[in-house]
């Protein structure tokens, strides 16, 4: 099943097909369609990262009005690289964008409440989101590659195993755009890690070229889904560093940029049924 894209007054968004059901919306933003100026232009959905808050407000009022969520019950991930999972309430609606986060980390979102919507951020990192139709819960994961070796993504679904009665056969997942097997040249230090989290399975997934290696994230992120017996994961295959047009990349960019986001809701009343 592929992804779609989506253009209305100029701003790009991305849908996924696996995850096109009653009861939720979501979408993956892109950079065109903002109000933001250079270096953030023109989309960016990032905090603290200087640009002004009331161009991301605004930008956050353009990419909520178009995939049907409320730029007021937003939740904000506290992206720092570890697999910590939040689970959300009604008590956190607006952190991050209209309240101050009150979590000194979490990669991970999850929750069942409906019309508030769970966000994670990227600029060449993995974001992932979970639907689980049968319970009415989601779920909102970044994940770079230390995300990856800790398996985040799928510790998000036992999660939400535990505390909704998450079954992982049930989950709808979708894999956003990220940086790709072409463009996410490393070192060692990442193979190694991944090796010491999946053992031999972790070497399908990685490629020598030279002295580097070649890794595809996106497709690890869906091996550990698939090891819980998820069967609809979706992957996008649009890397990030090689679509500067539509995409920030921290790889081809450095720190002076924007971010795009990945964000789903529960939907309530008659669309929820």
């Amino acid at each position: 099943m592929p992804f779609r894209t989506h253009e209305k007054q100029g701003l790009i968004w991305l849908t996924s097909e696996s995850l096109a059901l009653p009861g939720v919306r979501h979408g993956f933003s892109t950079r065109p369609g903002g109000v933001s100026l250079p270096p953030w232009d023109s989309l960016d959905l990032g905090i603290g990262r200087g640009d002004s808050m009331d161009h991301v407000r605004e930008n956050y009022r353009r990419f909520c009005a178009v995939i049907g969520t409320d730029p007021r019950r937003t939740v904000l991930s506290r992206q720092v690289h570890e697999d910590n999972v939040l689970l959300v309430t009604e008590n956190d609606i607006g952190k991050g964008l209209w309240r101050e986060r009150d979590y000194t980390s979490a990669d991970a979102l999850i929750c069942r409440t409906p019309n508030i919507a769970l966000t994670v951020f990227s600029a060449d990192c993995g974001i992932i989101l979970l639907y689980d139709p049968v319970r009415r819960a989601i779920g909102a994961v970044h994940a770079g590659w230390r995300g990856v070796a800790m398996g985040l993504v799928q510790k998000t679904a036992l999660e939400m195993q535990r505390h909704f009665g998450t079954d992982p056969h049930d989950l709808h997942c979708a894999i956003g755009p990220a940086i790709g097997q072409c463009c996410f040249e490393t070192d060692d230090d990442v193979p190694q890690a991944l090796r010491t989290a999946l053992g031999s399975d972790a070497d399908a997934f990685m490629e020598r070229r030279g002295s580097k290696w070649h890794i595809d994230l996106k497709a690890i992120n869906a091996h550990w889904l698939q090891r819980l017996g998820v069967a609809s994961v979706e992957i996008c295959d649009l890397c990030t560093a090689c679509h500067p047009d539509l995409f920030w990349s921290h790889r081809k960019m450095g720190q002076a940029r924007g971010v795009q986001c990945a964000m789903i809701a529960l939907t309530g009343g008659e669309d929820s049924l």
